[in-house]
């Protein structure tokens, strides 16, 4: 008996993947939204539109601007385009996952107080992109090898 789910005429063939990326997807725009919302984002009034000196704080606790929000609507637009087929939903995770590590690299070795610091992060931030980035790569290469096997018909 096969595991491979079946399209039927109301309901469209949609991967693991693909949901998964869409949940991403979901998730990043919702940060996003989150990120502009006083009282969810503490010191509100302290957003700038991008660099170090931006004193927003997303759930109190994520260094955050107007460019940081905005980057994570425009992952969130990115995870729900290509979420629209498996192959681009796999990109899309490991693609994104890996963006993440090197921001996790880029935040680890960056001076939080220099100029370079633009979007900006801060030690919680670089934490959590360590985790997506992890998360990202692991479930693009997890469900895009089991989409690819259940094709196939390799042995799983």
């Amino acid at each position: 008996m096969s595991s491979v789910p079946v399209a039927t005429p109301n309901r469209a063939l949609v991967a693991p993947v693909q949901r998964a990326a869409s949940l991403v997807g979901i998730v990043f725009l919702l940060v996003g939204v989150l990120g502009f919302i006083p009282g969810i984002t503490s010191n509100y009034d302290q957003m700038m539109a991008a660099g170090r000196d931006s004193g927003a704080l997303l759930l109190g606790v994520f260094q955050v601007s107007i460019l940081h929000n905005v980057v994570h609507l425009l992952f969130g637009v990115a995870g729900l385009a290509f979420a629209r087929s498996a192959r681009g939903a796999r990109s899309y995770l490991i693609g994104g996952g890996v963006i993440y590590l090197v921001l996790w690299l880029y935040g680890l070795f960056l001076d939080p107080n220099s100029t370079a610091n633009f979007i900006p992060f801060n030690n919680a931030d670089n934490w959590l992109h360590l985790f997506l980035g992890i998360g990202m790569v692991v479930l693009g290469v997890a469900l895009g090898r089991a989409r690819t096997r259940a094709h196939t018909g390799a042995a799983v």
